[in-house]
């Protein structure tokens, strides 16, 4: 059996984007039963957890022997033996990796930048300054992302775990509306979004939430 660890509790602007969501929704495209580890405080800084994951973070993924860490990488390898997340012949496996690495390593600091201002420094004086340098040079990001896209309707030919990772890094965004300057970007966002799997993935995600909470109370 796979087990995901999640999170029991997390303030509620982060709710929807901790990376457990796009762990949960590679498993539900791929079509595999998994069952939560909620870890609590305690347990995430403890010595066996840190085993698994060094920066005691969320998820970590364990099937069988094989323990996982980095959502990225764990996307990485649900897709590797999906049809539906990763394409069969050498060159689409390769394209459709390199967009993974592209929205974890080119969109997605770019995007966190300005959501760390936003959501953690918002009331601190140098934002005032710094915020606009770092929502040019997101928008730049995105324009380029946009052009791209263009009409597609995914990244590649169709949809892939390259897909899972791009549009969840643009959840980020979800408290600015800067996408609707990329009709494109928010077009595909909303498409990525409406597919049932992403759809049961969130809703467990929130559910885990309101269940440690009944529980606590």
């Amino acid at each position: 059996m796979i087990t995901v660890s999640v999170y029991g509790w997390v303030p509620p602007f982060a709710r929807g984007l901790v990376r457990d969501v796009r762990v949960r929704w590679a498993l539900e495209e791929a079509g595999h039963a998994y069952e939560e580890h909620v870890v609590g405080m305690e347990e995430k800084d403890g010595d066996d957890y840190r085993l698994m994951q060094p920066f005691g973070q969320v998820p970590v993924y364990r099937e069988g022997d094989l323990t996982l860490f980095e959502s990225g990488a764990i996307v990485r390898h649900i897709a590797a033996n999906s049809s539906v997340l990763m394409p069969s012949d050498t060159g689409g496996r390769a394209r459709v990796t390199t967009w993974m690495f592209a929205a974890l390593n080119t969109i997605e600091p770019v995007v966190q930048a300005l959501a760390e201002i936003d959501l953690f420094h918002a009331e601190e004086n140098w934002t005032k300054e710094r915020r606009p340098a770092v929502l040019a040079r997101l928008e730049r990001r995105l324009a380029e992302l946009s052009r791209h896209m263009g009409n597609k309707e995914y990244l590649e030919e169709r949809f892939s775990a390259a897909d899972i990772l791009m549009a969840s890094v643009l959840r980020i965004l979800r408290h600015t509306d800067i996408l609707q300057e990329f009709p494109s970007l928010k077009m595909y966002q909303a498409r990525c979004e409406a597919r049932p799997a992403f759809r049961k993935a969130l809703e467990d995600h929130m559910a885990t939430f309101e269940r440690v909470a009944q529980a606590a109370s």
